[in-house]
């Protein structure tokens, strides 16, 4: 076992003229570290202000971690050949690992840095057995095992976790009962296409199955459950089912119910924590149906069309029980995909719905007229084509999130802060891919509330594949002039992704004004590249991918969890989730827990790791200012970091701030209004795997500055002398020696220069060539 203490450490001061100075060392803090999220570590807890989190001290806090886990959409004793059976009798205690492993885990986050935990619970795991059954047995374990964080300076955020509704419709979230009320037969959804269950069941990563499982979103299950359990009464308002006292209601009242009684639980069980900073209503919504413009097509341009994709119509019939001929689109180029065959699906006439179910086996959305069977031509017809675009009783157009989305959401987080508390902060987001909505008015938007996207590279996750050519999809789907969308490097992928994040952070700034914005989610497929990595064990891509988004992300000047810490992850099955593989952790590559010290500074957590250089980073974790620009380049191990003190009293620039407000960039965050700074102290997280053995040079300070570094604590702690309102600091922190560079930051010139250079000189020959033949 390695350790080390913080006499180990070395670090230098560099002053202006170059020359070393080591009387500006100031004595370490013990008890706390740069990336403690505890109220120890933070003075008594994180609130938030502005577009910022800050601690008890006014610093401003730069939180990152990683979502724990996505072995969590599963149960522990989920069986592939028998799902879905026995699906009342499942437990999800042990996710995401047994109470007795947690020390491990924690410490090695901790060492990480990576001490900000999205952490996910689904439905399902709370309320699998039946309506109001809830399992006790989970939710004190959950509570142990939160309860645990602060002792290693973690904070969560509890958010409930679904994919296209249900793992009983091919994603994860929400309990087989709920498809049972609205009639659908379990074991009857594959073979009408109604959803694609392969994914669950242990598919997923054969080429003729990979990605597919998100156009599970538009097949009928999934799509029809989220419309009830959204909009039931406008466009269901027939489906009548009994509560648990037996009185009969809307599905939608039904649904919504179970579903704010089943968090009230979570939040009395864990509201009361200090490691838990907040909840999260749910993982990326989806409408439905709500708002479709067409029974007879989706939009290519937000829903994704690979495989066989029936449109909604097309749902119906097969769902009913009718053979149809349904569309297949395959992979192609420019665009992602299209439309290459037809074939009909169903041919055993498989209805989707139980005979004895509340429809009585006809299609729900028959039962209200939305379409019908004729007799005469034994074919199908569309009865209501803007059925889900317009209110079916005033014709009224209607909106999701307006209607539906805002309204629900401002009851869930009544609910939830009147058993845990009116400090609990409340993380939302969008649809997914969606830019933040411009109709999310304060007076739509829950007090103490956080903006939380997520993002990923499209391009990869559909290819599986990183190279130096990178594209964005983002800009291409918003009309982007497609050269502007293509880049070429490691430098033109930072510079792709660090434009989409920006995209998504300013476009919440400018919806939301000045409220945080955290990336809930982003991550990079483990198995690019065919997998090639798992075979030469050379994971030279997945590290300039990760380093690529990473560096855009801290561009931005954001938090983010990654996706994802998955103990269970392995090289053969991934995730074991419908064909992904995006953990960079395996707990079947690590060493054994008794091997293990849990030291900050001990190198044997970092077994079962993967690109650990460009997950594991100096970042600035509290600031005494407001953070304006942060740079780390991983090839040299060296960042620079530029922050102000923020203005007050009669140093405030109203008009310049107020056009900050409106600019709502990242780049330039307003400087006044902030609460007042009780320290002058800033902490940056400086890994020990970066400082091990090297020396840290430190640039920039003023001779009046201090600092220290402790490695035991992986803490870089800056004080400044000079901190007048308005007051800029940089400081650019460097090693010595140099780590060994991972990879060239390359860009189309600095590969093509040559054969550039050459084209030009061989044209430009000829034109002389012509001109002097021409004058001769």
């Amino acid at each position: 076992m390695i350790s080390r203490t913080a006499s180990d450490a070395s670090f230098v001061l560099v002053g202006q003229d170059g020359t070393q100075n080591t009387s500006g060392t100031i004595a370490v803090e013990q008890h706390s570290f740069a990336h403690d999220w505890s109220r120890t570590g933070t003075g008594g807890g994180l609130s938030l202000h502005g577009r910022h989190f800050v601690d008890a001290y006014g610093r401003i806090c730069n939180l990152r971690g990683v979502n724990l886990s996505g072995n969590c959409k599963t149960p522990v004793n989920h069986d592939h050949d028998s799902f879905p059976a026995n699906h009342a009798d499942v437990t999800f205690v042990g996710r995401p690992f047994p109470l007795e492993e947690a020390p491990d885990h924690l410490a090695r986050l901790r060492r990480w840095g990576l001490t900000f935990v999205r952490f996910l619970i689904t439905w399902e795991a709370v309320e699998h057995s039946a309506p109001g059954v809830y399992d006790l047995e989970y939710l004190d374990y959950v509570r142990k095992l939160l309860s645990l964080f602060p002792q290693y300076g973690l904070v969560a955020f509890v958010t409930l976790h679904q994919d296209v509704w249900s793992r009983y419709t091919g994603g994860s979230g929400a309990p087989a009962w709920t498809l049972d009320v609205v009639g659908f037969d379990l074991h009857g959804l594959e073979e009408p296409g109604a959803a694609w269950l392969k994914g669950v069941k242990g598919g997923g990563h054969t080429e003729d199955e990979r990605g597919l499982w998100p156009c599970g979103y538009q097949k009928l299950a999934a799509a029809t459950m989220a419309t009830c359990f959204w909009a039931g009464d406008m466009f269901a308002p027939k489906l009548k089912v009994k509560n648990t006292d037996g009185r009969e209601v809307s599905i939608q009242k039904f649904l919504q119910d179970s579903f704010l009684n089943m968090w009230e639980v979570i939040a009395r069980t864990l509201g009361d924590l200090e490691g838990v900073l907040g909840f999260e209503i749910m993982n990326e919504p989806h409408r439905g149906y709500v708002e479709l413009h067409s029974m007879h097509a989706f939009d290519y341009n937000t829903d994704l069309h690979l495989g066989h994709v029936p449109t909604a119509f097309q749902s119906f019939m097969l769902g009913a029980g009718h053979p149809t001929a349904v569309g297949h689109w395959t992979r192609s180029f420019p665009m992602p995909t299209r439309l290459t065959s037809q074939s009909i699906i169903n041919t055993a006439g498989q209805k989707a719905w139980r005979e004895d179910g509340p429809t009585h086996g006809k299609c729900l959305w028959e039962m209200h007229g939305v379409w019908g069977w004729d007799q005469k031509k034994d074919e199908g017809v569309v009865l209501r084509e803007n059925y889900f675009k317009r209110d079916p009783h005033t014709g009224r157009d209607i909106d999701w999130y307006t209607d539906f989305y805002y309204p629900f959401v401002q009851r869930w987080a009544e609910r939830v802060r009147a058993v845990a508390g009116e400090d609990k902060i409340v993380f939302l987001e969008p649809i997914p891919n969606e830019f933040c909505p411009s109709s999310w008015t304060p007076e739509r938007r829950p007090p103490n509330m956080v903006y939380a996207p997520h993002w990923y590279d499209l391009n990869a996750l559909f290819t599986k594949a990183f190279g130096n050519f990178t594209v964005n999809v983002q800009g291409l789907s918003r009309g982007m002039f497609p050269l502007k969308a293509f880049y070429w490097g490691q430098k033109g992928a930072r510079e792709n992704f660090a434009l989409q994040i920006r995209n998504i952070v300013e476009a919440g700034y400018r919806s939301l004004g000045e409220t945080p914005v955290v990336i809930g989610e982003c991550g990079i497929p483990m198995d690019m590249n065919k997998g090639e990595a798992f075979e030469t064990d050379r994971w030279d891509w997945q590290t300039k991918m990760m380093d690529a988004m990473i560096t855009a992300l801290e561009r931005s000047l954001v938090g983010f969890t990654l996706w994802n810490y998955n103990p269970d992850n392995d090289d053969h099955k991934g995730d074991d989730w419908n064909g992904e593989n995006f953990s960079w952790f395996s707990q079947k590559r690590a060493l054994p827990s008794s091997w293990l010290d849990h030291k900050q500074t001990s190198p044997t957590l970092d077994n079962g790791g993967r690109i650990l250089r460009a997950v594991v980073r100096p970042y600035p974790a509290k600031t005494a200012g407001i953070p304006l620009r942060f740079e780390y380049e991983m090839n040299t191990g060296e960042f620079s970091f530029e922050w102000a003190v923020p203005e007050n009293g009669s140093n405030v620039n109203a008009d310049a701030d107020a056009q900050r407000v409106a600019r709502a960039s990242v780049r330039d965050p307003p400087r006044s209004g902030h609460p007042p700074l009780k320290t002058n102290r800033t902490e940056i997280f400086v890994p020990s795997q970066l400082a091990y053995g090297r020396k840290l040079v430190v640039r920039g300070l003023k001779p009046e500055d201090k600092y220290a570094y402790d490695e035991a604590r992986q803490t870089l702690t800056l004080v400044t002398h000079e901190n007048a309102p308005g007051t800029i600091h940089r400081v650019t922190v460097g090693v010595d020696p140099l780590p060994k560079p991972a990879f060239e930051v390359n860009d189309f010139w600095s590969d093509y220069w040559f054969q550039v250079l050459s084209v030009v000189v061989f044209v430009s020959s000829f034109l002389l060539f012509l001109v002097a033949s021409y004058i001769g």
